[in-house]
């Protein structure tokens, strides 16, 4: 699916989830959903294969995974790059990528600046530019 239809939406809410383990810092984000004006989720993943997902999808509950820790899910404050994105209407999103690869990065554009989502080994990636 392509990101488009974000375009001239606003960011109403981030939710994402995080692998716990014991006392150690979370790891993740492992998934980020963005909520926007028109009350769409977009999720934001990785895939078994390295690339990146993008698709429309409401967010999951969190869940145990008895030894090997927790998944939490829940709306964010400040854990991610969309952070100080929120409010902001999306101005435009760029996609990298080939027919070979698939969906490598994406990029979303607000007034404030940009944020990359790529996919590194496996693991989701978000930085603000």
């Amino acid at each position: 699916m392509r990101p488009d239809y974000l375009v001239g939406r606003r960011l109403e809410q981030v939710v994402a989830s995080w692998h716990l383990y014991g006392s150690e810092a979370p790891s993740g984000p492992l998934d980020v959903w963005l909520i926007d004006s028109e009350a769409v989720a977009t999720h934001i993943t990785t895939g078994s294969d390295w690339c990146l997902i993008v698709e429309t999808s409401t967010p999951f509950a969190g869940y145990d995974m008895a030894e090997s820790g927790r998944v939490e899910v829940a709306p964010i404050s400040g854990e991610t790059a969309f952070a100080d994105r929120l409010g902001e209407t999306v101005l435009a999103v760029s996609e990298e990528g080939g027919p070979d690869s698939g969906r490598l990065a994406l990029e979303i554009s607000f007034g404030s600046g940009r944020v990359r989502c790529e996919t590194w080994s496996g693991d989701l990636r978000l930085s603000s530019k």
